[in-house]
């Protein structure tokens, strides 16, 4: 490992998780005995705090409730200069975190996501693994990409990635906006295959199948648009075309055939939708401006860190 390397932290967002954090501190602890490990205890009612200062973590409260909110805190809070975070349920696969590590020098990445890999059901339930598959399907398919698993907890970062990356969310959707940041400012990022596994006896999950799949995909509907503004204004633009060239077709064969145009309210409906269809064009032209000179002024902020070289 590089001798530049001043600074490794493990951090941990956490929620009710008594049962599994002692556990994966301790395992941190033993492979990295020197690096600082945090837990941001995101207002956790059980014994989740006291079990994680007894580990040997360092402890910090996030008032605001949402996964997204505490990885906001933790970047904001936390200097290092290579970030590991795992989520403290104990279902990752923490013993492989020094060949991730060393992987991740090697390619001088800015991120590397663990790939889930289980056939244990009680581990990765159906309706979760469906819909990481739809919404990792559809991420790869906007912005040209081949991940496995967008909605990974456990990933390796850099200090660039960290100290650029403007989080909005506020709940698990975070991680889709983590991969679709890095995409954007096309860091290099990897994934790599690693073992996950059933929760400990006692431990649930806090994931709700349903809401939380809304709320990721409203989420990747808002950053497509604010990320590829063209392309999303466009679509929109052709929409509106389209249902205003259906809408016209019978009155203008009617007008045709009479010499009339009887249904006045859908032709003024037509020429609005026309109207709207070119406004939506205008908005994206004008956006996709405003789009391109903010990824000039991010991808300046971003080369002002250093890269880890190895």
């Amino acid at each position: 490992m590089n001798k530049k390397i001043q600074k490794i932290a493990v951090i941990i967002p956490c929620f009710n998780e008594e049962v599994s954090i002692g556990d994966v501190i301790k395992k941190f602890k033993k492979i990295f005995p020197k690096a600082d490990i945090y837990v941001f205890n995101n207002n956790s009612t059980d014994n989740t705090k006291s079990e994680a200062l007894e580990a040997g973590a360092i402890v910090r409260l996030v008032h605001s409730k949402g996964k997204g909110n505490v990885v906001r805190r933790m970047f904001a809070d936390v200097e290092a200069d290579i970030y590991v975070m795992v989520d403290g349920d104990g279902t990752y696969e923490i013993e492989k975190t020094p060949f991730m590590l060393q992987y991740f020098l090697n390619n001088h990445l800015d991120m590397l996501v663990a790939s889930r890999q289980t056939n244990i059901k009680s581990a990765y339930r159906p309706g979760h693994r469906f819909g990481n598959l739809i919404i990792t399907s559809f991420i790869n398919f906007l912005f040209k990409n081949s991940s496995e698993d967008i909605l990974s907890g456990f990933r390796i970062f850099s200090k660039r990635f960290v100290k650029t990356f403007p989080a909005f969310s506020d709940g698990f959707e975070i991680e889709v906006e983590l991969t679709i940041h890095a995409l954007e400012m096309r860091m290099p990022i990897q994934e790599i295959k690693t073992k996950y596994i059933s929760r400990p006896e006692g431990s649930s999950s806090k994931l709700n199948t349903y809401i939380d799949g809304i709320k990721i995909f409203l989420m990747i509907i808002k950053l497509f648009k604010e990320k590829k503004p063209l392309l999303f204004f466009f679509l929109a633009s052709i929409l509106f075309f389209l249902i205003s060239i259906l809408l016209a077709v019978p009155i203008f064969m009617d007008f045709i055939a009479t010499g009339l145009v009887p249904r006045l309210p859908t032709a003024i409906l037509c020429s609005a939708l026309m109207l709207l269809s070119s406004i939506m064009m205008a908005i994206g032209i004008i956006l996709n401006d405003i789009s391109k000179n903010r990824k000039i002024i991010n991808y300046f902020h971003y080369l002002s860190f250093d890269k880890i070289n190895n």
